[in-house]
């Protein structure tokens, strides 16, 4: 049975997982609602990121560029490029994300999900949790 994590507007079910995959991939759908909290503009090193769109939209920002992503759509992210996303939309959007190899699996989501269940989010912990999962913020524009 997928797990389903919540964090803030966002929801993730995650269909399979670098230990179900031995380290070769993590895959999940990730529903974004209207005006969700989003994780900050980041990269990762030790991954590329390929998302296909399932229903509505979602803009990615892609090494600077806005890219939306519609149903049968896909964008491809390597590994060190900046990007981020939103929903500029007032529906929930929808999209399967597959990352490769599977180096992140949901334990980073779980972390991000109790540090920001309660009130403002310690903005070091974020980072820290971040860093630690091979996640790197971008430096602010």
């Amino acid at each position: 049975m997928p797990e389903i994590i919540r964090i803030k507007g966002l929801e993730l079910r995650f269909l399979q997982s670098k230990d179900d995959t031995s380290g070769s991939l993590d895959m999940f759908e990730m529903t974004v609602e209207p005006n969700a909290r989003v994780p900050v503009p980041h990269h990762h090193e030790s991954w590329d990121e390929t998302v296909y769109g399932l229903s509505g939209v979602i803009t990615f920002r892609i090494d600077g560029q806005d890219v939306a992503l519609g149903p049968g759509e896909t964008a491809f992210i390597r590994r060190g490029v900046i990007h981020g996303f939103r929903n500029d939309t007032q529906e929930p959007a929808i999209c399967l994300c597959v990352l490769s190899p599977g180096v992140l699996g949901p334990g980073y989501f779980r972390e991000m999900a109790a540090l920001l269940a309660d009130g403002p989010p310690d903005p070091a912990k974020l980072k820290e949790t971040m860093l630690r999962h091979g996640l790197a913020p971008a430096p602010p524009a």
